[in-house]
């Protein structure tokens, strides 16, 4: 599970959607490990706690994670010569199971029968702890806490007899949300789950095969971008010999709209859409839904940006940037009272004060979790003398938690869940609130509205609407004996 640090006066008490990691592999460069810390770099928005890199040189696995930011740990020339080979793989961690070790930093390791077995995982496996049980009474001996590994149990444990048979088998019994890369002697294995909701996208670079989270990661190893990796789909890459397969019965795909909403660089192409776009469209529509007379529309940096613009372009009310975020906040390790807590939220955004003063204002964000942040940025505008304090949100109301790689807290801590629109407004002080519809969102993704049957996208988070089943929650009575039995396990 996820652990805080009671002395960072920086954090957000949890009041943040956090993806759980970002993936990077490449096959067949002879600089496999240094561009595989290029593509970590550009998705370090996804994963901020953990990173690592294995590394294949034809004989011997070789593995480096470390605790931390890519920077630091990935840009020594000393660690990136320990990491030879033609082919490596990479991933950026938040957690949302297992605790917070260097035992689950990943990729994971394990040598198989059919040897050496190296994998990263963006997701999360919704019936991970009933397969963790079962394996365990089968003998199995488990090194993590990590849902990841339990594929590598299913691996090593199934009665097929090639790797490729044993992978799709451990696959077949998985449930949720998953991208994988996967390094073996054989090759590199690319694929995602059969409703494609985390995502994965494959390029090229020089005559070599790269698998990354988003594009942008492409973008900054200077690759091309060749296509998706379809829902459902396995991509092997053995030598130059590139081929793909479906084995999973076809189901219609939902990706996670989240992606569009919050965690993708805006600078990334998701599905087949600039995420940039899509967010300001977002944006566009919320002050066709929620209008309001004011002087100025800022965005809560740097998220909400995207979606004030087009706030701004669709009203006619001019852009301004309000609060300030610095880029530069590390963790800060003194002991702090309530008073200095409170003021360390400045070292992290602070209002642009000659701008606010007299001005009626109308804020940005892509999301409320607990509230918490929205409470103080408020609070922030007054303080700077806003005349009023308008807030629009360019996401639905998060009412329900999500089990497929998203930290988010359990339903009981959802703001969204515990009042109506009106009760929020009351708890963050705004003098007014108000949310894109869900089917605004779905306008700004290009559709006319969400479909009541087989909608387009995951959105589970707004609808509780999931699609898949969720065998670990519906194995207890509620998702806050769920998280405690999570704890327990962990």
């Amino acid at each position: 599970m996820l652990t805080t640090n009671p002395f960072d006066i920086t954090s957000d008490d949890g009041d943040t959607l956090r993806e759980e990691c970002g993936v990077f592999g490449v096959s067949g460069s002879d600089s496999a490990a240094a561009l595989v810390a290029l593509g970590l770099h550009a998705l370090q928005h996804r994963g901020q706690e953990a990173a690592g890199i294995s590394s294949f040189d034809g004989t011997l696995f070789h593995t480096h994670r470390a605790m931390g930011h890519v920077a630091g740990n990935f840009d020594r020339d000393d660690v990136i010569r320990a990491l030879p080979g033609t082919t490596a793989v990479g991933h950026v961690r938040y957690s949302t199971t297992g605790e917070t070790a260097l035992r689950n930093v990943q990729p994971l390791y394990a040598d198989l029968s059919t040897g050496g077995f190296a994998v990263a995982h963006n997701g999360n496996i919704s019936n991970a702890m009933k397969l963790r049980r079962e394996l365990v009474r089968r003998g199995s001996i488990f090194q993590s806490t990590s849902d990841t590994e339990t594929i590598i149990h299913l691996v090593a444990t199934s009665n097929y007899r090639t790797l490729l048979d044993r992978f799709i088998d451990a696959l077949k019994q998985v449930e949720g949300a998953y991208s994988l890369v996967v390094m073996t002697p054989e090759g590199m294995i690319a694929c995602r789950d059969p409703l494609g909701i985390r995502p994965l996208v494959m390029g090229r670079l020089d005559g070599a095969v790269i698998f990354a989270s988003e594009t942008v990661a492409l973008d900054v190893c200077g690759a091309t971008f060749e296509r998706q990796v379809e829902p459902g789909e396995l991509v092997i890459v053995q030598g130059k010999e590139i081929r793909s397969i479906k084995p999973f019965a076809e189901v219609a795909p939902r990706p996670c709209i989240f992606e569009w909403v919050y965690f993708s660089r805006p600078d990334s192409i998701a599905g087949d859409q600039s995420v940039y776009s899509v967010r300001k469209a977002i944006g566009a529509q919320l002050a066709i839904e929620a209008p309001v007379e004011a002087d100025l529309v800022i965005p809560v940096p740097d998220s909400g940006v995207p979606a004030a613009i087009g706030y701004a372009q669709e009203s006619g009310i001019p852009f301004e940037l309000g609060i300030i975020r610095s880029h530069y906040v590390g963790r800060t390790f003194i002991q702090p009272g309530d008073k200095v807590r409170h003021l360390g939220v400045k070292l992290k955004h602070n209002a642009n004060r000659a701008l606010i003063k007299g001005k009626r204002i109308v804020l940005i964000d892509d999301s409320i979790v607990r509230g918490t942040t929205s409470l103080k940025i408020v609070q922030m505008m007054r303080d700077a003398g806003a005349a009023e304090v308008h807030m629009r949100i360019a996401s639905p109301p998060t009412r329900h938690s999500c089990f497929y790689g998203v930290d988010t807290p359990e339903r009981a801590k959802l703001l969204a869940a515990k009042h109506d629109v009106g009760g929020m407004t009351d708890f963050i002080h705004a003098d007014s609130l108000a949310f894109v519809s869900i089917d605004g969102l779905y306008k700004a993704l290009g559709e006319e509205q969400r479909a009541s049957r087989l909608p387009k996208y995951c959105d589970a988070c707004f609808t509780g609407d999931y699609p898949t089943t969720l065998t670990d929650h519906d194995d207890v009575a509620d998702v806050d004996q769920f998280a405690m039995l999570e704890e327990r396990v962990n």
